[in-house]
């Protein structure tokens, strides 16, 4: 589904990216790990068409997106839950989630809000509340909500546990592992490497913006370079 080759990036002079080659095949979970300022956030931000490549190209399916915008991208069906989770505070729960299905037809919408409810039951119950008054781990439930009502092809995850208390991170990584099984393609990024790697069926990891080492997700717990550097064992 998704082909990356060579691809760079630099904010300014300083480069975040130097020639990252990833793939990603249709309902897989692939993982990437690396230590901040690895170039994970850069690299999605790539495919999602808000930071410009320098070098390299991105395939997604039969077609080069190298160059094509962020509107055209979620057209195509590329959908990215940001970092830091970016609610639009004042608005409804429900409205929010309206906003990421602005590309679907109108009358897609209202079985789409009842699948997202049905995942979290919690925004069913908050629909009407501001979403700034959300907690942390239902304004991330909300940006995974808000990012599935666009009916994604590929669905980036950045970093969704940052943040969270550790019931509430394995509540998110079971609704990733139900997305998993539901048949979504994910690109997940996420500095609890351990649980990432655990779900992941590839996994890549990053260091200064190269792929350092890649494989099974379940191969790289495994492996002594990565438990010792980000597993702490």
């Amino acid at each position: 589904m998704l082909d990356v080759a060579k691809i760079a990036s630099r904010y300014g002079r300083i480069p975040a990216l130097a020639g990252v080659d990833l793939r990603v095949g249709e309902r897989e979970l692939v993982a990437l790990v690396g230590a901040n300022g690895a170039g994970k956030t850069t690299l999605l931000r790539v495919l999602s068409g808000v930071q410009p490549a320098t070098g390299g190209n991105v395939r997604f399916g039969n077609a080069d997106i190298t160059r094509a915008s962020p509107r055209a991208r979620v057209l195509m069906g590329i959908v990215q839950v940001p970092e830091g989770r970016q609610m639009f505070g004042p608005l409804s729960v429900e409205d929010n989630l309206r906003l990421g299905a602005f590309t679907r037809p109108a009358g897609e919408i209202a079985a789409s809000l009842a699948r997202i409810f049905d995942l979290f039951p919690i925004l069913r119950t908050k629909r009407r509340e501001a979403a700034g008054t959300l907690s942390g781990g239902q304004q991330q439930m909300l940006a995974i909500g808000r990012a599935l009502m666009a009916k994604p092809r590929l669905l980036l995850l950045d970093e969704p546990s940052m943040g969270l208390a550790p019931r509430l991170v394995a509540e998110i990584f079971a609704v990733i592992r139900t997305l998993k099984e539901a048949a979504t393609t994910i690109l997940l990024v996420d500095q609890n490497a351990r649980a990432a790697l655990a779900i992941a069926d590839r996994a890549y990891v990053l260091e200064t913006g190269r792929v350092a080492i890649e494989g099974a997700g379940r191969d790289l717990l495994g492996d002594p370079r990565v438990r010792e550097a980000y597993l702490g064992l």
